[in-house]
């Protein structure tokens, strides 16, 4: 694949194979953002090739024979459980003339048959059925045309991840140190019961997806983007949630960590301290004030613990390619074109809680989405206008680079840096040109 009519430096454009000129170290080229020749090579590439992506949560899939439509990259994908409970992942798109088996956004369903010729498959993708069989030769064999599936499909702790590489590396070793970060998330949850079946709340923006990854290991941009947010927060006094990004956030705790593969996680929970203190800091919703006395009244001491469940994680955890822990929720990246992506939040419920916790923390949960995400994804579109001015090249991710004192290397050599520095960029950006790589260059 060559890519054309775009020019580095005042010379022509290296070949797809050779995108180590599209990326520096402390900038990257417009095109990773609008070419749509790069942007099918990552979908075939970062969304396949040797990466994990993130599919769905298991309590999405509950039982036997559950099913859930969603795409990986422009895949159409079933991920399903057979009858015993297995998890089996299979290109919605049947083997005869390509149209899509299941049109149904999620449900239970021991089969799938196909609206157009009504071909039949079982959830494991294996073909069962092919009406009149008469009319095809005696050479036809059934077995050769299965739906595709992805050769390898797991679970950590009830996420579920597919790659199409079967000899990729496990779950656990993709994820690397992030696993300490997720774990954290889930065991808020009491015995990490996290339950993901609210209705999920899509949000579409006209840029790249990658602009979505790019903002959220971003602790640079809220004090500007979200100053209405913030200036909201500041009005219920100064440590509410939040509004430690208002005032000069690299001289306070919070830090940044590369985690390896491109993932990343903002940490912000040296802001709080002790039992209460994320709800302490919450900004109000509907209902609170009545739900926290009955809570208080019915728990006692355990009251604090309690009501932190409530409150986000105060973690922002990116795992590379497609999937954003953000407070209590679960976030995917979903992209449509080179300039259209579209952002899945779904809200999260945990066990062994009563059952006013989870109603307290569904309304938390609606207050960044309705308040900050619209700020991101307006940032994200005006972004994408500017890199329609194709003599302007260059995308920087140069802060916190060479800045003396600003990164330090953890004991388990994870690199961590002021809450401000893009390195988060330049370190999912290695990752990318790792998996954008031609196969022998690998």
């Amino acid at each position: 694949m060559t890519l054309q009519h775009a020019f580095v430096d005042g010379r022509p454009r290296p070949a797809a194979g050779d995108l180590t000129a599209l990326v520096r170290e402390d900038r990257v080229h417009r095109t990773l953002y609008t070419d749509p020749e790069i942007f099918a090579a990552e979908m075939a590439q970062v969304f396949g090739g040797r990466s994990w992506v993130y599919l769905a949560h298991e309590s999405q899939v509950p039982e036997p024979n559950s099913f859930l439509s969603l795409r990986v990259g422009l895949r159409p994908v079933l991920l399903t459980r057979d009858r015993s409970g297995a998890l089996h992942a299979v290109f919605n798109r049947c083997s005869h003339r390509a149209a899509t088996l299941c049109r149904e956004m999620s449900g239970v369903a021991k089969s799938f048959q196909c609206p157009y010729h009504g071909w039949t498959f079982r959830n494991t993708g294996e073909l069962v059925g092919t009406p009149w069989p008469q009319g095809y030769g005696e050479n036809f064999d059934r077995a050769e045309h299965g739906l595709h599936k992805f050769p390898r499909v797991e679970s950590y702790r009830g996420f579920i991840f597919g790659t199409l590489n079967a000899s990729a590396p496990s779950v656990p070793e993709w994820l690397g140190a992030a696993t300490g970060w997720l774990d954290y998330w889930i065991d808020r949850a009491p015995e990490g019961e996290v339950i993901v079946r609210s209705g999920v709340h899509h949000m579409g923006y006209r840029g790249n997806w990658k602009l979505a990854y790019d903002n959220a290991g971003d602790g640079y941009h809220p004090a500007f983007s979200h100053r209405s947010l913030l200036e909201m927060a500041s009005r219920m006094g100064e440590s509410k949630d939040m509004s430690y990004f208002g005032t000069t956030p690299d001289d306070g705790p919070m830090r940044t960590y590369l985690l390896g593969n491109g993932h990343s996680v903002i940490d912000q929970r040296p802001n709080y301290e002790g039992p209460g203190s994320f709800w302490a800091n919450q900004r109000p919703q509907p209902g609170r004030e009545s739900l926290e006395e009955r809570i208080r009244a019915e728990h006692g001491e355990d009251a604090d613990r309690l009501l932190d469940l409530c409150v986000g994680s105060q973690i922002n955890l990116s795992i590379f390619p497609n999937l954003l822990i953000i407070g209590n929720q679960i976030q995917v990246i979903e992209p449509l074109a080179v300039d259209r992506t579209q952002l899945s939040w779904h809200a999260t419920a945990i066990g062994g809680v009563p059952p006013e916790i989870n109603t307290v923390r569904m309304r938390t949960q609606e207050d960044f989405p309705a308040f900050g995400e619209p700020d991101d994804q307006a940032n994200f579109e005006e972004v994408q206008r500017g890199l329609a001015a194709p003599e302007a090249e260059w995308v920087l991710m140069n802060r916190g680079l060479d800045v003396p004192g600003w990164q330090e290397i953890g004991p388990d050599g994870v690199v961590s840096s002021a809450v401000t520095d893009e390195g988060h960029m330049r370190q999912y950006y290695a990752t990318w040109l790792d998996l954008m790589a031609p196969e022998a260059t690998r």
